[in-house]
């Protein structure tokens, strides 16, 4: 299906963007905010609406200064994995499009796995992470286990010959070990240095701790994963 003919290609889920975004700058960490294209990524229309709205999108809302920041987002080719603590990846259906197969994101990716930093996305943000390939070609995901937005969630809205591809097969076709829990429910997976989340539900995949032990806790049945990593991407 063209672009044109659907909103959903084009993208991110607002609150996939601010509840993580909120999370991290009121714990003190320093974000930097960037997109394929730079300037002001396109949201999901969808998103904006009233019953999809969350105490952090009413924040934001009212938040000029972040509202100018995602207007500004910087390009991806500017930026270097090494300046970096941690990559997060906010999902919507648009990454389906945008992320999948973009070229900026797959170096970075690939550059932050490469440099053992925290990678941590939610719903259809795994589609930035499966280009990616270790330092012996192979993908990232393979042997590792992993989740995302699922055949079945695809199916329960509705897009499922609208999508380019299903996530949870792609993720599977490159070696993922793909699990999943109910569907819209909370369900996260970590190995090692990378945090995939089901769906929206499971947003506040954050922080890893100290000591490399996962911390977890449930604020309003969503949960948190504790680190002391203090500059982000998002």
């Amino acid at each position: 299906m063209p672009h044109s003919y659907c909103n959903v290609c084009h993208g991110f889920w607002l609150e996939e963007f601010t509840s993580p975004y909120y999370e991290f700058i009121d714990n003190g960490y320093e974000v930097t905010l960037a997109s394929p294209k730079g300037g002001k990524p396109p949201v999901d229309p969808k998103s904006l609406k009233k019953e999809n709205q969350s105490e952090s999108t009413q924040r934001f809302e009212k938040d000029e200064s972040a509202q100018k920041r995602l207007e500004n987002t910087i390009m991806l080719n500017q930026l270097t994995a090494s300046d970096f603590d941690t990559l997060f990846l906010p999902g919507g259906h648009g990454p389906m499009w945008n992320l999948s197969a973009d070229i900026d994101i797959k170096q970075l990716v690939k550059d932050c796995y490469s440099d053992y930093k925290i990678i941590s996305t939610v719903c259809h943000g795994p589609a930035g992470l499966l280009q990616a390939i270790d330092q012996n070609g192979n993908s990232i995901l393979k042997n590792k286990k992993v989740t995302g937005f699922t055949n079945d969630e695809e199916n329960s809205v509705g897009l499922t010959k609208v999508v380019p591809f299903l996530l949870e097969d792609r993720m599977k076709e490159l070696g993922g070990k793909f699990e999943r829990g109910q569907d819209f429910k909370p369900f996260i997976v970590s190995d090692g240095r990378l945090i995939t989340g089901q769906n929206q539900v499971c947003i506040s995949c954050c922080r890893k701790s100290g000591r490399s032990s996962w911390k977890a806790i449930k604020p309003f049945g969503c949960l948190r994963i504790l680190t002391e990593s203090k500059r982000i991407i998002l």
